[in-house]
């Protein structure tokens, strides 16, 4: 009987220690980190330097953490999220947004676009906007939408998570509003527009 009972404790200690579950959460600060750097360099205002001694002491304790993990639970294996990601699609939208700036910079200005709370722009006072110009405003609206819809789902699908989309557009749209300049417009969480 007693022997029984060991045989049944080890059985279910063994079947538990197989069935570790590893649960990949969204990585907000890395995310809102890489949002900033992206944003940044398509508004065309100069990045932070990174503090690398910190960043290699962090890099360093990851690394001893990942290997203690990996002695404790070999079977275990966690894929760590990139949000760093340097496809050559991601750099492809990245570069045509930069460049598509220059043209909505004005537009921004004026009061005509502003920036949406599900990270994209639109055409918020059409008369901000000349005449002769809509036409040419409603196209690089098009153009830029197109252009961060797909941006938000390469980076998700770039780091092995699709279904982080929502999440990556989420950042983006609070890092779109907090690096906009003064004076440009955008969409509150409940959708009412507000200057900077």
């Amino acid at each position: 009987m007693k022997a029984l009972k060991l045989t049944t404790l080890a059985s279910a200690l063994v079947l538990l220690a197989a069935c570790v579950t590893i649960n990949i959460y969204f990585p907000a600060a890395q995310a809102e980190q890489a949002a900033e750097r992206i944003v940044e360099d398509i508004l065309g205002k100069q990045a932070p330097k990174e503090d690398k001694g910190v960043w290699l002491d962090t890099q360093k304790l990851e690394l001893i953490a990942a290997q203690l993990l990996n002695l404790l639970i070999p079977q275990a294996q966690a894929v760590q999220p990139d949000f760093n990601v340097n496809t050559p699609q991601i750099r492809q939208l990245q570069a045509a947004m930069k460049q598509r700036h220059q043209s909505l910079k004005a537009f921004y200005s004026s009061g005509g676009i502003g920036f949406t709370r599900d990270a994209r722009i639109a055409v918020q006072n059409p008369s901000a906007i000349p005449l002769k110009e809509r036409a040419k405003a409603d196209r690089l609206v098009d153009d830029e939408n197109r252009d961060r819809d797909a941006l938000y789902r390469a980076i998700a699908a770039a780091n092995g998570h699709p279904e982080w989309e929502p999440d990556v557009r989420s950042t983006f749209a609070k890092t779109w509003v907090q690096e906009a300049e003064r004076g440009w417009w955008y969409q509150n969480s409940s959708g009412n527009w507000k200057q900077r």
